[in-house]
């Protein structure tokens, strides 16, 4: 497969989960790589490793401020948009905070790098667009409406992004993330995403809350398919593969009751007492939709996009990754 090398890019959000994982890959394929994030979210830790490397610049700042991003986007030629306030229920407490980060943030990096002259601006979108749509699985021109001020957040992006390259000529693509999970993904906070939350559940002895009766359903992504998705969005010049979105996912999907039972079976393999763990139901959330299944053939047809790891594979990965790096 051809590797996007010798660039320079700008990966906003670059401290958080998927954003630092990004840096970690792009570095190692001697490109440039400039993050630009203010810490609300994403940790120093995740930066630590490449502090010493010449190829990496830091620019602390917040994408609500376009002169910080101007000034992150001296001299780069991509730029890869991971920077935003995620999680349903965050946006549900506090939905000025996610659009004014999810929405202005967007906007201000759009603009900039279309000023700046970038070649290609790839970025996160989000399986939450499509709402109470019913259909499986989710083929990406049939959407519903959003159930969230999240998910009401990432379809603008899709908008603004359709709409500046009518108006000023700037190539995009948005990854329809679903449910991604994978080493550094943070298991702390009240918004934690599940698998990060269940894993230090079960590690350290604790209860493990299902929210409902554990039926719903996801199309869990492990961290590497997200990584070759976004490459092969900054490389591919396939006609028709620009100026639109993909869903990045597995195309198969995993209810909560069968992730817990995976997640126990690989973690047992560190600690027997987890194979006996049983976990406890809770209420549904509000916003969360029912079922998320992809259907991946665009992005396998107009990308080339083909996983390398499926749910089972993935978990055994990060379970690994955490038993060896969480601190219990």
């Amino acid at each position: 497969m051809k590797k996007l090398e010798n660039k320079r890019i700008l990966i906003t959000g670059g401290a958080g989960f998927i954003g630092s994982n990004l840096v970690e890959k792009f570095l190692a394929q001697n490109n440039e790589v400039v993050v630009l994030d203010n810490f609300s979210t994403g940790k120093r830790e995740n930066l630590a490793a490449f502090a010493g490397c010449k190829a990496f610049t830091l620019v602390e700042g917040d994408i609500r401020n376009i002169d910080d991003c101007r000034q992150a986007l001296d001299g780069v030629e991509y730029v890869l948009h991971q920077a935003a306030l995620g999680s349903v229920p965050r946006s549900v407490k506090d939905p000025v905070t996610s659009t004014h980060v999810n929405i202005l943030g967007f906007v201000n990096m759009l603009f900039a790098s279309q000023q700046a002259g970038v070649k290609r601006f790839v970025y996160a979108a989000s399986s939450s667009t499509y709402g109470d749509s019913k259909s499986l699985p989710k083929k990406e021109d049939v959407i519903g409406k959003p159930l969230s001020p999240y998910a009401i957040t990432k379809y603008v992006n899709e908008l603004y992004a359709e709409n500046f390259h009518n108006l000023y000529g700037i190539d995009t693509v948005g990854l329809r993330y679903f449910n991604v999970f994978g080493r550094r993904q943070d298991p702390h906070g009240a918004y934690a995403a599940v698998i990060p939350k269940f894993v230090i559940n079960l590690l350290r002895h604790e209860p493990v809350t299902i929210n409902g009766d554990g039926s719903y359903s996801r199309d869990f992504t492990y961290i590497d398919n997200v990584l070759q998705a976004n490459e092969l969005a900054l490389l591919t010049e396939k006609p028709g593969s620009l100026n639109t979105v993909y869903n990045v996912a597995c195309g198969s999907r995993t209810t909560l009751n069968e992730l817990f039972e995976y997640l126990k079976e690989e973690l047992s393999v560190f600690d027997l007492q987890i194979k006996d763990a049983v976990a406890v139901h809770g209420a549904g959330r509000t916003g969360d939709i029912p079922h998320s299944l992809a259907d991946i053939s665009k992005a396998s047809e107009l990308l080339g996009y083909q996983p390398t790891h499926n749910v089972r594979q993935g978990l055994h990965e990060c379970c690994q990754w955490y038993a060896e790096n969480l601190k219990i």
